[in-house]
């Protein structure tokens, strides 16, 4: 007989029992579950609900549970539904009638809402941590890159000469970014629900406080009906770790563009690419490929979540189950990307001459010898002319500007001098970005300071969160 059966006059139809359990997928709740439980039998026995020695004989039930589950392959049922009705009812195999009392003042309705908030908790911190360890390798690469002079693209054409470490930490900067987002998607996730009961709250004297500070969560949902149906951090998560990944599929795609023969910027490593059946010289970027194919699966799981709650009216609504596959999948989805990815980072070569040959094609230094027609007096629309002139000069002749005579710079402005020859080099340029955001090394020395201390920072929130 189901837990909740005796209101029901025939068994649940097979197909519909199937249809309706969620035990596949909310088994790996059954940590938090029983964590859950446990508290909630210790705020019983506070109120005077259960006797001592019923709340001591249902914790040590509950752990003995929690052994055989961690120790041993125990067969959870569809009978039973859900994580929730698994363990009740080894509870009841266990210590009998006395199980029956473990969900007095609590519907599953505020039950899962604390699984799923104490799963998320952990989760969001290891997320956090897989997103740092990535952010500091992208630093460690800035500082080691820090002197590759490295072509500057928009839309995918040569625009100005950076550094490859400024290149680097503008990846680090979405990911701190992300961590930020991170952080406030766990102060929206640590609120405590427990005591909402199914819709209007409980007339058992349960202490909230109580189970907030056993739990650890940082506040307490003034309002039953928004704390079982409230799903906004997990929607947060899932808009989180879409921007993660976004993130890991922009930098990926340079990767895999990089490594290409037709650029060869870049080697990855063996341990990150695949081979081909049919062709025995391949070597394919599948890992960063792979990561950029996911990351539709991670929007999907975002657009699912969105859709099943759109429409619900207060409070709980059986819709609810379909809020955990996703962000199951997504949890594993994305920390597996970035460990992945911190690995490939790593491991990654650089092939210097073939970003210096780079260098020399596509007259990387127009902007600046514009910019120098404007410091001798020039407006800049008409610098912009001259220089696009000169461009077209050289391209007409198949050569670049290191090969011109200031004579034939002279042609195209007279305020062309000899000083105009420093400019000719890709290093020179890029020493004269010195907005605070800009390319030259004191510039992204900056950044790796400020980028670095952030990190520091998030390394002493994670010790105080767990």
């Amino acid at each position: 007989m189901k837990l909740w059966g005796g209101r029901f006059g025939k068994p649940t139809d097979k197909i519909m029992e199937e249809f309706g359990a969620s035990i596949h997928f909310d088994h790996i709740l059954w940590r938090e579950d029983i964590l859950g439980s446990l508290a909630h039998v210790k705020a019983l026995r506070h109120a005077n609900v259960l006797s001592a020695e019923e709340a001591l004989l249902l914790c040590d039930s509950l752990s003995r549970i929690e052994h055989k589950i961690k120790t041993e392959n125990v067969n959870f049922t569809t009978q039973d539904e859900d994580i929730h009705m698994n363990i009740e009812r080894q509870l009841s195999n266990d210590i009998g009638e006395l199980a029956g009392k473990v969900h007095t003042g609590r519907s599953r309705n505020d039950q899962v809402a604390l699984d799923m908030r104490l799963y998320m908790r952990k989760q969001i911190l290891i997320c956090i941590e897989n997103s740092s360890a990535l952010q500091q390798q992208l630093i460690h690469l800035a500082k080691q890159h820090m002197d590759i002079i490295f072509p500057g693209y928009t839309h995918l054409q040569r625009a100005q000469p950076i550094r490859l470490a400024h290149h680097w930490l503008a990846y680090a900067w979405m990911l701190d970014r992300d961590i930020t987002r991170l952080k406030h998607n766990f102060s929206s996730t640590n609120i405590l629900p427990l005591g909402a009961g199914a819709v209007a709250g409980t007339s058992f004297p349960t202490d909230q406080e109580f189970l907030a500070r056993e739990l650890k969560f940082d506040a307490i949902y003034l309002n039953s009906m928004d704390a079982v149906s409230d799903r906004d951090y997990l929607v947060e998560f899932l808009s989180s770790a879409s921007l993660i990944m976004m993130h890991l599929s922009k930098l990926c795609e340079e990767l895999i563009v990089w490594s290409s023969q037709e650029f060869s910027f870049i080697e990855l490593d063996d341990a990150f690419c695949t081979g081909s059946s049919m062709m025995p010289q391949k070597k394919n970027p599948d890992a960063a490929e792979l990561i950029r194919g996911k990351t539709g699966r991670v929007y999907g799981s975002l657009i699912s979540m969105l859709t099943v709650l759109k429409g619900l009216p207060l409070a709980y609504n059986k819709d609810l189950q379909e809020d955990k596959e996703g962000v199951f999948d997504t949890v594993k989805t994305v920390n597996d990307c970035l460990i992945i990815m911190k690995g490939m980072m790593a491991s990654l070569k650089i092939n210097r001459e073939h970003i210096d040959q780079s260098l020399q094609a596509g007259f990387l230094s127009a902007t600046e010898l514009a910019n120098y027609l404007v410091k001798k007096g020039m407006p800049f629309r008409q610098a912009h002319e001259r220089v696009g002139s000169l461009v077209k000069y050289c391209l007409q002749k198949e050569i670049t500007f290191t090969e011109l005579d200031l004579n034939i710079f002279k042609e195209f402005s007279v305020l062309f001098e000899e000083d105009i020859i420093p400019l000719l080099s890709a290093a020179n340029v890029v020493e004269l970005q010195t907005t605070l955001c800009g390319t030259a090394k004191a510039s992204v020395m900056h950044q790796i300071a400020t980028v670095e201390k952030h990190l520091e920072e998030t390394h002493l929130w994670m010790s105080e969160k767990r």
